[in-house]
């Protein structure tokens, strides 16, 4: 994702100006410190953790015909499933991908011949600096609740949360208020906070962890450019499509044959006679 106020610095400024809110550091720094990992979820959904494993791929595939998924920072023990996401920009999807997310996670953990029964709880979480749904808070936690009464939960234990960074203000927990702080660009405020802030400025200096920013930077804007030169040129075709679409009905309203058209504009027959028909009434 190429953002409007980073798309201009080259991957070694980025990389310099960093922080605990750049996914890959925010990725490289948990992945590796699993005992922070940990004590952040315990600060995020306010809950003791005894233990957790780090997920040792970045990549679930689920089968061939299937959109794998990257988990960010995915963790799990014997009964919970965890998985935690930096988000700098609203993608216009993050709901979505919420969802995909944990019925992957769901395949994932449920081996074959175990009951649903033993499907563990799962808690997708999302870091956002800015807040997706507009609203003002500073954490949206979103489960199944039944529409004709929001006392009944569906008690399916998949549970996602939204944390809003620029929202931090008005969040009461003050450990997590740190956090989303520290994530916004504010200093350390407590131990955790300082421990994290270390770490990144330790992340930084680890040279094969810089290689692989470079590359992975690299190949996302070259992505980026290669998908805006194809949207563009996507562009233009519909933009032709559009021309001749309008010039085939003008030219049949005036009483010009489908042959006439078909010649004077390049299209096929059967192109100009679908767009006479889903355009023009023909009059009895």
């Amino acid at each position: 994702m190429i953002f409007a106020d980073d798309h201009e610095l080259t991957p070694e400024e980025k990389w310099n100006r960093a922080t605990i809110a750049n996914n890959f550091i925010f990725y490289k720094v948990m992945r590796n410190n699993p005992d922070v990992c940990r004590e952040l979820l315990e600060i995020l959904l306010e809950m003791e953790i005894e233990r957790i494993e780090m997920y040792s791929e970045e990549e679930i595939e689920i089968d061939w015909e299937s959109k794998g998924i990257r988990l960010d920072v995915y963790a799990k023990n014997e009964s919970q499933a965890f998985n935690i996401e930096m988000q700098a920009a609203d993608t216009k999807e993050l709901p979505e991908r919420a969802r995909y997310y944990q019925g992957i996670i769901d395949v994932d953990t449920l081996k074959s011949g175990q009951k649903y029964k033993e499907l563990k709880d799962s808690y997708i979480i999302f870091i956002c600096l800015s807040d997706i749904f507009n609203e003002g808070l500073p954490l949206y936690t979103f489960e199944h609740l039944c529409r004709q009464n929001t006392t009944i939960s569906m008690k399916d234990r998949a549970y996602k949360y939204f944390f809003i960074a620029s929202n931090c203000d008005k969040i009461l927990d003050e450990r997590q208020r740190a956090f989303l702080n520290l994530v916004i660009g504010k200093k350390s405020s407590d131990a955790f906070t300082r421990k994290i802030a270390g770490l990144t400025e330790e992340a930084k200096k680890n040279i094969q962890w810089k290689r692989q920013y470079m590359e992975w930077e690299r190949q996302r804007v070259y992505d980026y450019e290669d998908g805006k030169a194809a949207g563009m040129e996507l562009g233009m075709e519909a933009g032709k499509e559009a021309k001749a679409r309008e010039a085939a009905i003008g030219l049949f309203e005036n009483g010009v044959s489908v042959e006439i058209i078909t010649k004077s504009l390049k299209l096929t027959e059967e192109k100009v006679r679908e767009i006479i028909e889903q355009n023009v009434t023909v009059k009895a």
